[in-house]
């Protein structure tokens, strides 16, 4: 089974548990002779870490990145990239207590029912740990895609009850909740916090655009290009619900509010997130992902051990009151692993037509 791999010919394979010895990622598929900036990679790893704040779990790991395998003097060599992050502030006795019970709103239950086993430590595999390894992928991705004038942003817009309501790209990482609206951030911030105190957590939407996607990437019928956005985005252990575009909000409208209509200079707008028929359409392709509230919060709540007898739990150790500000860059990281694939593809189908294809364009989505 492929289970732990995404993508056919940008293949991403990732492995290790959170209170494993680490984090890796083997990424197959990766044009011989591209220069790699490490350092970007680690930037993207940062954005991402635990203890980066005082909103996120206090788990300190640097996830300093080592590179395996796959470059020669700074360059791929058309081998397999691997790349490897060491756990280094492991606490598995925090969850010795809760071990023969199951954690409501984790995967707890469910991967014990599939395998009759299960790695109690902080989640296994299962664990907001893996996805370290899918920002490496991803940024190597986005690396690739810079090189086709394609740019992936991801931003908060909601927690609980509070929204963006303007958009200012050069706030988002200028606040510790990664939303583009400063006076929305010191609210979302408080929120988060007074959940904190209460021993709660709270959800959100991030919203994620990418930029310079040509039109004619991704297929018809089964592997729509807004099909594949899906999966990558709920392949993520926190994410409930996809939109590509206006989303649920076209439900409610005419054909008339809904189409985009194309004129000679581009599309007059982009309800339809840059995705037309399963293909870009050379508008920016729009995203925006539900992010549940982190299930281990210190409430007690109901549930059953191993045994199915009743029980009353309140989880230990370290956790996010809110993930959303840490998985911006987990989402984005997915978006570029889905658009590298599809160009890949494109340039296996057309290759002469990769870095010309062009079409009609519209606004910036965000």
């Amino acid at each position: 089974m492929a289970a732990n791999t995404f993508g056919e010919l940008f293949r991403v394979t990732t492995f290790g548990e959170s209170h494993g010895a680490g984090i890796g990622v083997v990424v197959d598929g990766v044009p011989a002779g591209m220069s790699v900036d490490l350092d970007a990679i680690q930037a993207q790893l940062r954005r991402r870490r635990p203890g980066q704040s005082e909103l996120t779990t206090t788990r300190d790991e640097a996830d300093a990145l080592e590179v395996l395998s796959g470059l020669f003097e700074g360059r791929t060599t058309g081998a397999p990239v691997a790349m490897w992050i060491r756990n280094k502030d492991v606490r598995s006795s925090d969850y010795a207590s809760i071990r023969d019970v199951f954690r409501p709103g984790h995967a707890d239950y469910t991967w014990f029912k599939k395998h009759g086993f299960r790695d109690w430590r902080g989640g296994g595999r299962t664990s907001g740990r893996e996805t370290a390894a899918r920002v490496a992928a991803g940024a190597l991705a986005r690396q690739l895609l810079a090189r086709l004038g394609v740019g992936v942003l991801g931003h908060v817009v909601r927690i609980g009850p509070i929204e963006a309501r303007t958009f200012d790209e050069a706030q988002i990482e200028r606040n510790a909740v990664r939303c583009a609206d400063a006076v929305a951030a010191e609210a979302m911030r408080a929120a988060i916090e007074k959940a904190k105190g209460e021993g709660d957590s709270l959800g959100g939407v991030i919203e994620l655009v990418a930029r310079g996607v040509p039109a004619g990437w991704g297929d018809p019928v089964f592997d729509k290009l807004d099909a594949r956005i899906g999966a990558a985005m709920l392949s993520i252990g926190a994410v409930k619900g996809v939109e590509i575009g206006d989303g649920f909000e076209l439900a409610s409208r005419r054909g008339s509010e809904a189409n985009d209509a194309i004129l000679p200079g581009g599309f007059a707008s982009n309800h339809m997130g840059g995705v037309l028929g399963g293909i870009s359409n050379g508008a920016p392709v729009v995203v925006r992902i539900a992010v549940k509230p982190t299930p281990s919060i210190s409430l007690a709540q109901q549930t059953v051990d191993i045994q199915g007898q009743a029980r009353v739990i309140e989880v230990p150790g370290r956790h996010d009151p809110c993930i959303c500000p840490r998985l911006v860059p987990v989402a984005e990281s997915m978006l570029a692993l889905v658009l590298c694939d599809a160009a890949l593809r494109q340039r296996a189908l057309a290759p002469l037509d990769m870095q010309t294809n062009s079409g009609a364009r519209g606004g910036d989505g965000a």
